[in-house]
């Protein structure tokens, strides 16, 4: 007899979504106000000091510690997993991925986590370097950087994220997980027959990710993903649609060759601008640092380059949180001759594996997994079966309104003589972020940004 299983799938996009949260007051709550009790509560060694980044760093103006706190375990777990996505997969092929929607999608379920499972999702994820010691706490904190990330930024940036929780309808599940799961993450249950209708309920879940993508996202769900013991699917999506601070005209677009390794090139079309960015070229870790910004500033796009003969993977072995850290504190406000290629691209892949290699093990086994505050019974016959993932990336010249474009260009091209040249025109990772508190929303390499 096959244990009753969860699936995760987590459908990323860039762009196109829309949600609202369940409660909004939420962002204006204290922590006394918010009944936040779940089944279980881990706590941190009192001796245990964080592993937070060596060179003491000042807390953003406006910004709650812990939210900071969160912010960081977000980098440090985006930073891990992307090394583990890296060594699987092919230096030539691309990687795109949501790290805060992975984190927020498994911090739903610490909700219901107990004992040795418990522990680990605390340290995989990286939510025992916040100084608040018990585990309970890190939902507080999550709603409040949901709030900081998912505010209004400019009216033309959106960044919405929508969760959503999909359970067996012949089962309770426990009010106060359900209660927290909306309260924090927005996540309503909505029951489906899995027992006796699996791959219906897969097309239903699928179909709810592809209506809030208008139908960008499909199919996140692989068949056979569902079966008859499939108890819980939690969903999590995000949307990010942006436009340039300065624009990449389209007049400026050219065909050029892109060196996806020594023996292959393809053709893209190379955008090009020329005006000032915050930039910076550290020759000691053999990269060159470029920041992009969207309209409203507080999303930016981070591009880092390995500089002349030094390949990508040796960037991607030695970077760490500090080392990025370091690149963004240093970078200056530089006039930088940009060639970037206009790209598309969609990743997938299951998380399973990766998250097992990260300590993430009892979770995922139908032996080791405790996850008793899932069902009003307390029944602890649960675990998670996979966990999916999918994203999709657009880039291209559409960026900010053309009047103020021609200003900050004209700027740039003033001081020609002086310019920085960013010519991507190799592999390169890319990160989207929250500027303000450095959250990591998005990241990615682009290998193969080659034209169809």
């Amino acid at each position: 007899m096959r244990l009753p299983q969860f699936v995760w799938t987590l459908g990323l996009l860039l762009p196109l979504l829309s949600t609202s949260q369940a409660f909004k007051d939420i962002c204006n709550a204290k922590p006394k106000d918010v009944p936040l009790e779940p089944r279980c509560i881990y706590r941190s060694p009192e001796d245990e000091a964080p592993t937070g980044d060596a060179i003491p760093e000042k807390v953003p103006e406006n910004t709650n510690p812990r939210v900071w706190e969160l912010s960081k375990a977000n980098s440090r777990f985006a930073l891990s997993l992307f090394k583990q996505l890296a060594q699987g997969k092919p230096s030539e092929s691309n990687i795109f991925m949501s790290p805060i929607s992975i984190s927020s999608a498994f911090a739903m379920t610490k909700l219901g986590a107990c004992n040795n499972t418990l522990k680990q999702i605390m340290n995989v994820f990286e939510f025992d370097t916040i100084k608040e010691k018990t585990s309970d706490q890190v939902h507080f904190f999550f709603a409040k950087l949901n709030c900081r990330l998912y505010r209004k930024k400019d009216k033309t940036t959106e960044l919405i994220s929508a969760n959503r929780l999909f359970g067996e309808k012949s089962l309770a599940f426990n009010e106060i997980y359900q209660n927290i799961s909306e309260l924090v993450y927005g996540a309503k249950l909505m029951p489906l027959n899995f027992k006796e209708k699996p791959e219906l309920s897969r097309v239903t879940i699928n179909d709810w990710i592809a209506n809030k993508t208008e139908n960008r996202i499909q199919n996140t769900l692989p068949k056979d993903s569902l079966n008859s013991n499939t108890v819980l699917v939690l969903v999590n999506t995000i949307y990010f649609k942006g436009q340039w601070k300065s624009k990449f005209d389209k007049k400026n677009v050219f065909k050029a060759d892109f060196y996806v390794s020594k023996s292959k090139t393809c053709p893209v079309s190379m955008m090009y601008q020329e005006t000032k960015f915050h930039y910076g070229r550290f020759t000691e870790d053999k990269v060159q640092v470029l920041e992009l910004p969207y309209r409203g500033d507080d999303i930016t796009m981070v591009l880092i380059l390995p500089l002349k003969d030094t390949p990508l993977s040796e960037v991607e072995e030695n970077l760490d949180l500090k080392k990025l850290t370091g690149w963004l504190h240093n970078m200056r406000e530089t006039s930088v001759s940009v060639h970037l290629p206009r790209f598309r691209i969609e990743d997938s892949f299951s998380l399973k594996e990766k998250l097992k290699a990260m300590g993430l093990e009892d979770l995922f086994s139908p032996k080791d997994a405790s996850l008793p505050g899932i069902l009003e019974d307390e029944a602890n016959y649960l675990y998670i079966s996979d966990a999916f993932h999918k994203a999709f990336l657009e880039v291209n010249e559409e960026g900010s309104e053309a009047a103020a474009a021609t200003a900050v260009m004209a700027v740039g091209r003033s001081i020609n003589s002086n310019r920085e040249m960013f010519v991507a025109n190799k592999p390169f990772l890319l990160l989207i972020r929250e500027s303000t508190i450095n959250t990591m929303v998005f990241t990615g390499r682009v290998a193969d940004p080659c034209d169809p």
